[in-house]
């Protein structure tokens, strides 16, 4: 290299090593023995050049470098920067900046690999070249990178993977691909899923389900009417797939059922204070699923009542609150929310009082447990009720009206029809020969009877066995349907859609659905639809039995498709198979009118009256008198008419007899009840225990404990048996008992699955899948025992906030701002409060502290309401709903 001096300064011109645009023939003119450069300058003049070639994917100059003898023994391939990143990283670093030097910089790492290029040198993170590949480079490279050393399982200092890092708590976009070529090459060396796999796989599953949940509860809430405040603010990140576990077995499982005597498990009151607990805790709580405050906070304030005070603070309690409960719901009949959310609480108060050996001694004595009973069944029938009202206004229309094959019932003719019009036609029409057309002014008759078929237009003979009970049954569903006009296609189309009983069911379900995501006892929820198809069985059938139009086998085949509806979403339910037993009698009334009209032997008739156990012979005489018959339909001979109408005569006189024993017995048993009852000088009113259930319902007692007997099958539970029909007509006002469990720790269940029903959620309405199920399946199912699980912990969790609704208002002021005493309110007059009222709330917003001493004295109580002659359902429409009467107004003396 020349050099110049001037007066001793030296002059020479150093080369430049870090070229900003490092070119080929730049680097040969610099690494060329002329110009003069030592080893350590040539080396930092190669390694500068192959960084910049691999920040900025220079194919070119990287080619170069790699291939010449001048520079190639002063490269560096392991060469690390400042953070700790190679080459070949540094190389993926840069992909993203477009799709052509994306193709040169992919092909600048595969230059580097095959020179010799550690794909595994890890940065100061951990991170190797695969974990920068996954995020930037193309699928083409990380394939070529997992090839030539990497590994996928590879971990930073974090222990994330590649795959890891690429989907995260949620996959990255964009590299789907990315995600499954990971996964395959993981899974090829005995991969089975990872944590962070798992996780994200638990995330999707859980909003998927949540998203589920969600459509679930607005099309519950539409068919329903209730609010979306019933729900709660419920999350993706609270909701959970499985239900809460059950409870395993508890060695301090009595001290949870009997908690120890302290104030850790009380909730201190004074009696002048029940009427604004009741106030906050029962009449103005809002209702919300499975908020079990109420019930726990008077559960709390019992043990207080009852183990730190007398009888009297215990009773007074007990009856006030009960009282307010009624009239809470009474008020609102309509509302399920509230209705639901009341049985809930009910049941859970009922379950931690009777659980609760410290209490009952006392609660046995002063009849509490009963109390509580008689609002439980309450609430329930208020339920029922409800579903009843909804239900008779489709029944009709769903069950009776509805034609599942309208084409093949259009077509039925009968004879009192048949009858009318033969005689408008023959009165219109003049005398022809068989061959001439009718005249073009004759009304066209729906007949059957055609010049080609003059044999299928006489009676056919009536069948000598019972095989052939229903071949013209068949033969009415065989006969030539008219083509319908174009008119009739036109209104067809406008016309509204028809009730179906899968309406029904789907409000059924949406109940059934509500029900459970509750978590009502499973005894409660069978029993319920129990008495709701046992109520549904019997207006069916009395209107049938009253309806001419229905006493018909045409009918009779129609109806029994549509009942079969019920059936079927009992088993979509799992509900056990005794639920339906209750449609028996109409199976059978069905059943006889679609054979009747075919026996023509007096065996015959004998045998098919054996096998109707559940309809009397009243009932099939009406059926008989009031039958409509079809067109060539045969007859029943007279001989089994009047077998019929004999029995008919026997079976009043058995109940005219049965209704005097019948009477007798009450009779007798009150003449009893008079002799036997002494009655107590210091008794109180309810200090008599209740009647042992009779034998009628025992059976029925042993069938509610056996529903929580997983070693039974469910389809073994049978309703309580209903009064027997001595007249035509059933008793749809009937109510069946309801049975709680034997052991009070079960009235703490609920059922098992309480996510998603087996249902298929649409626009309008919530309808039952149909599937078609095997008979195995059916079956197997059938013979599964009851679902249910215990929360005997979590039943008894209380927050801190449920001492606002026992304190009220004066306790939410003293909570977020000072106690402020004001001298000038002194001299007014005195607030009209007792002595011993703790704190108030002025209209002003100022609290004022009122201390007296605790008292045993006695609040005035009225247990129960004046009926007002109707039940619910048959309350007259002008008067609102469980309007409770009001109290006379009573006056207490200090």
């Amino acid at each position: 290299m020349a050099s110049t001096s001037l007066n001793g300064i030296d002059l020479t011109v150093e080369p430049d090593l870090q070229p900003l645009y490092p070119t080929p023939s730049l680097l040969s003119h610099l690494l060329s023995p002329n110009v003069g450069l030592s080893p350590g300058q040539k080396t930092e003049l190669v390694n500068h050049c192959l960084t910049r070639a691999c920040v900025f994917g220079d194919l070119t100059l990287l080619s170069y470098l790699l291939s010449d003898p001048h520079a190639q023994p002063f490269l560096d391939l392991g060469k690390q920067d400042e953070d700790g990143l190679g080459l070949i990283s540094t190389t993926i670093l840069g992909f993203g900046s477009g799709s052509d030097r994306d193709v040169k910089r992919e092909e600048c790492v595969r230059l580097l690999i095959a020179e010799g290029a550690d794909v595994t040198l890890p940065d100061q993170a951990g991170w190797i070249s695969l974990h920068h590949a996954a995020l930037l480079a193309p699928p083409t490279l990380v394939s070529h990178l997992l090839t030539h050393g990497c590994s996928p399982f590879a971990t930073t200092r974090r222990n994330l993977t590649a795959l890891d890092i690429v989907t995260a708590h949620t996959l990255m976009p964009g590299r789907e691909d990315m995600r499954v070529l990971l996964e395959e090459a993981m899974r090829e060396q005995g991969w089975t899923g990872g944590r962070m796999e798992e996780r994200r796989r638990a995330d999707e599953r859980k909003m998927e389900l949540f998203s589920k949940f969600i459509a679930l509860q607005e099309s519950v809430g539409r068919i329903l009417d209730v609010g979306p405040a019933w729900w709660g603010d419920a999350d993706a990140d609270s909701f959970s797939d499985t239900s809460d576990d059950e409870d395993e077995a508890m060695p301090d499982e009595e001290k949870i059922f009997t908690p120890s005597p302290d104030y850790t498990s009380m909730l201190v009151f004074a009696p002048h204070s029940l009427p604004d607990i009741f106030q906050t805790l029962i009449i103005d709580f809002k209702p919300r699923m499975k908020n079990a405050e109420p019930a726990n906070a008077l559960y709390m304030l019992s043990r207080f009542a009852c183990l730190n005070c007398d009888d009297h603070w215990l009773e007074d309690l007990v009856i006030g609150a009960t009282d307010a409960i009624e009239d809470t719901f009474f008020n609102r009949g309509d509302d399920l929310s509230c209705l639901v959310f009341w049985l809930y609480n009910v049941t859970v108060w009922l379950h931690l009082m009777r659980c609760d050996e410290a209490l009952k001694e006392t609660c046995e004595m002063l009849g509490s447990y009963t109390l509580i009973e008689e609002i439980l069944n309450s609430v329930f029938v208020f339920i029922i009720r409800f579903a009843e009202r909804r239900i008779d206004g489709m029944l009709d229309a769903a069950f009776l009206e509805y034609s599942p094959l309208s084409n093949e019932f259009d077509s039925v003719q009968f004879e009192s029809e048949w009858s009318i019009l033969r005689t408008f036609q023959s009165s219109k029409k003049k005398p022809a020969p068989l061959s001439s057309s009718p005249a073009p002014g004759s009304p066209v008759i729906k007949s059957t009877v055609t010049p080609n078929s003059a044999e299928q237009s006489r009676p056919p003979t009536p069948p000598s066995t019972a095989q052939a009970k229903f071949a013209s049954l068949r033969q009415t569903f065989g006969r030539s349907r008219p083509p319908s006009g174009a008119l009739g296609s036109v209104v067809a189309n406008d016309a509204p859609p028809a009730v179906s009983p899968h309406d029904v069911t789907s409000f059924m379900t949406a109940l059934h659905t509500l029900l459970t995501l509750a978590d009502i006892n499973p005894s409660l929820i069978v029993q319920l639809w129990s008495q709701v198809t046992y109520w549904a069985a019997c207006e069916v059938f009395n209107r049938i039995l009253t309806r001419k139009k229905f006493l018909c086998r045409s009918r009779a085949v129609q109806i029994s498709m549509n009942i079969g509806v019920i059936d079927e979403w009992i088993s979509t339910m799992e509900l056990p198979r005794g639920v339906g037993a209750h449609f028996a009698p109409v199976k059978d009334l069905l059943n006889w009118l679609q054979c009747s009209s075919s026996i023509t032997e007096f065996a015959d008739l004998i045998a098919t009256i054996q096998t109707m156990r559940h309809i009397n012979p009243l009932q099939m005489r009406r059926a008989v008198r009031d039958y409509k018959y079809e067109v060539n339909e045969g007859r029943m001979t007279e001989e089994c008419t009047q077998y019929l109408a004999q029995l008919q005569k026997d079976w009043e006189r058995h109940r005219v007899k049965m209704g005097v024993e019948a009477l007798r017995r009450e009779m007798g048993e009150r003449e009893r009840e008079r002799t036997e009852d002494t009655p107590s000088l210091n008794g109180s009113y309810f200090d008599s225990t209740p009647p042992s259930p009779s034998a009628e319902y025992s059976g029925a007692q042993r069938g509610i404990d056996a529903l929580f007997d997983r070693t039974r099958e469910k389809s073994s539970w049978e309703p309580p048996p209903a009064p027997e029909a001595l007249g035509e007509l059933m008793d749809s006002r009937h109510m069946l008992p309801l049975l709680l469990p034997s052991d009070p720790r079960l009235l703490g269940a609920a059922p098992a699955k309480t996510v998603m029903p087996q249902t298929r959620l649409r626009s309008d309405s919530l309808v039952a899948e149909t599937a078609v199920r095997s008979s195995s399946r059916a079956s197997h199912r059938a013979s599964e025992a009851l679902a249910w699980r215990l929360r005997t912990r979590k039943l008894r969790e209380v927050e801190i906030r449920t001492l606002q609704w026992i304190d009220g208002a004066p306790s939410t002021a003293r909570w977020y701002r000072p106690v402020e005493f004001d001298e000038e309110e002194e001299k007014g007059p005195p607030p009209a409060y007792a002595p011993g009222e703790e704190e108030s709330l002025a209209e002003d917003g100022k609290m004022t502290l009122r201390l007296t001493p605790l008292t045993s004295s006695r609040l005035p109580r009225n247990r129960g309401r004046q009926s007002t002659g109707a039940t619910p359902i048959d309350a007259p429409s002008d008067v609102p709903m469980g309007q409770p009467t009001e109290p006379a107004p009573t006056t207490t003396t200090s």
